[in-house]
């Protein structure tokens, strides 16, 4: 099943999602609404429902796990698997890191939102080499090889723009003026 809209915030509350990450979550909903409108009117079929109830759903796990180790990735996935959401579960999983990714296959909701994610920094659209530069400050905080592996994340991520923006008429760096 795919969670409605005030299903998600009820989510939202249920699992104590902050106020900031709430509105990180919000914008990522929107820009990935963009794209995924803008994908459809290029003739590859998306559904809106799990794009909306995916990005609004993808940081679920996300205030539990703060200060822990826990993956709130894959916590925030088991959440949805738990509630009988399983159509966005895997959304929730990859919206951090994407698996299998495939250059040649359609675009699809889980690359929508894990592209969507990756430009928003808290509730503001920006570049990905912006929110890379961010990630690096604030995870990576000098750590040599946890900077590889999000500079790694961020390569595939241009992979993922290049695809997507390969099929709509604008560019990335237009995004800011349809929001």
């Amino acid at each position: 099943m795919i969670p409605t809209i005030d299903q998600c915030y009820e989510l939202m509350e249920r699992y104590g999602m902050l106020e900031n990450i709430k509105a990180h979550s919000i914008m990522v909903e929107k820009v990935a609404n963009i794209i995924a409108r803008e994908i459809m009117k290029a003739g590859t079929d998306i559904s809106m429902a799990m794009i909306t109830a995916g990005a609004l759903m993808h940081d679920i796990a996300k205030t539990p796990c703060l200060n822990t180790r826990n993956d709130h990735a894959l916590m925030g996935s088991e959440i949805c698997l738990f509630n009988h959401f399983d159509e966005i579960a895997g959304i929730v999983k990859e919206h951090v890191i994407i698996e299998g990714f495939n250059p040649q296959s359609e675009v699809n909701e889980t690359e929508i939102i894990y592209y969507a994610d990756k430009r928003i920094n808290h509730d503001k659209l920006v570049s990905l080499e912006e929110r890379l530069d961010y990630l690096l400050i604030r995870y990576a905080k000098g750590n040599k090889r946890i900077e590889g592996l999000i500079e790694e994340n961020f390569i595939q991520c241009r992979k993922v723009e290049n695809k997507i923006f390969n099929l709509l008429s604008f560019r990335p760096e237009d995004l800011g003026d349809m929001i």
